[in-house]
């Protein structure tokens, strides 16, 4: 046990290399989506970057969420090899990482998933810093791609996840959110990210929003409009949608009844421009919801000693060291 933690501790204590932020060779648009954990990141991704590729864009998708769940509708639900354990086996052996061990691809979309640490083994966000910078040593700074798609899991506040803003590796951010408070306020809170980092000088603006389960409630639309962004699709909540998703079918192909859907978002994805959005506070993002939804009529009401030990008089020996002042 002594020496797991020493190891650990050793782990910890090591910084790793800055990522670079050069130029692509390409002009290459590279976007990172967020939004709360089991929103339809992955679903709305995995569709999208199949349509693109139909419409004959290069697209790589690259999952950035510890779960590596990112490709499992793509490769219809097959588990795809993630860039830190296939770097830890190589190096075991060895042996260097090879792109065709890292890089799988389907009807013209390219994808590959960074991964991370076993659960609480490690740090997620240190996972995707050093799943970065073996892409670099992969040659991403290089590929020619036209799309360059991350997947980050954004109810997380860690330095890691927040990469892609703090450092300008990409130029927009999408969000994903539905009509529900848990939703916006991760999409808020990756506004306000945002934001902070433009006020320190970076680039990175909000392209838009992606309303996915729309049961057309209108929070979410309310939302982007406050925030100062567009929707650039509404995936509707819709039965069809969810008994093809759960059995890994690719519903954002040409010629299919949700085409027109994904075709539109796929358009709008490349042409919205970054925006400097305008995040709210926590009784802006609360009056989007009727009150009785969310119990904005509740009162703080302060406890008192009484409350807390069943009387009012508690009297301690304080520890103040008093010094004299002669």
């Amino acid at each position: 046990m002594t020496f797991m933690k020493q190891n650990l501790r050793a782990e910890a204590a090591i910084e790793p290399d800055k990522v670079s932020t050069s130029a692509v060779t390409k002009e290459t648009q590279i976007i990172a989506i967020y939004g709360k954990g089991g929103i339809g990141k992955s679903f709305t991704l995995a569709n999208l970057s199949y349509m693109m590729a139909q419409q004959g864009k290069k697209v790589l998708l690259i999952g950035c969420d510890p779960k590596s769940d990112t490709t499992s509708l793509l490769f219809g639900g097959r588990a795809c090899p993630t860039i830190i354990e296939t770097s830890a086996k190589k190096k075991l052996a060895g042996e260097p990482v090879l792109i065709g061990d890292v890089c799988f691809k389907r009807d013209g979309v390219f994808a590959m998933e960074l991964g991370g640490p076993e659960v609480g083994r490690g740090c997620g966000g240190r996972g995707i810093i050093h799943g970065f910078e073996l892409l670099e040593k992969l040659g991403f700074h290089e590929w020619g791609f036209d799309y360059v798609l991350l997947d980050f899991l954004g109810d997380v506040v860690c330095g890691g996840f927040g990469l892609p803003i703090a450092r300008d590796m990409c130029q927009k951010v999408i969000v994903v959110a539905s009509n529900d408070l848990q939703s916006l306020y991760v999409a808020n809170n990756v506004c306000s990210a945002v934001e902070y980092f433009r006020n320190l000088g970076g680039n990175v603006g909000v392209a838009g929003m992606v309303i996915n389960k729309d049961d057309h409630t209108g929070e979410a639309q309310a939302f982007a409009e406050r925030v100062g962004i567009p929707v650039l699709a509404a995936i509707p909540a819709d039965d069809d949608i969810r008994r093809k998703s759960a059995n890994y079918e690719i519903i954002g192909r040409p010629d299919t009844q949700w085409a027109s859907l994904f075709e539109t978002l796929a358009e709008n994805v490349g042409l919205a421009p970054p925006v400097r959005p305008k995040p709210l506070n926590q009784d802006q993002l609360l009056g989007l919801f009727a009150s009785d939804v969310v119990g904005r009529n509740v009162v703080l009401e302060p406890a008192t000693q009484f409350d807390m030990c069943g009387k009012t008089d508690l009297t301690k020996q304080s520890l103040e060291v008093v010094y004299d002042t002669v």
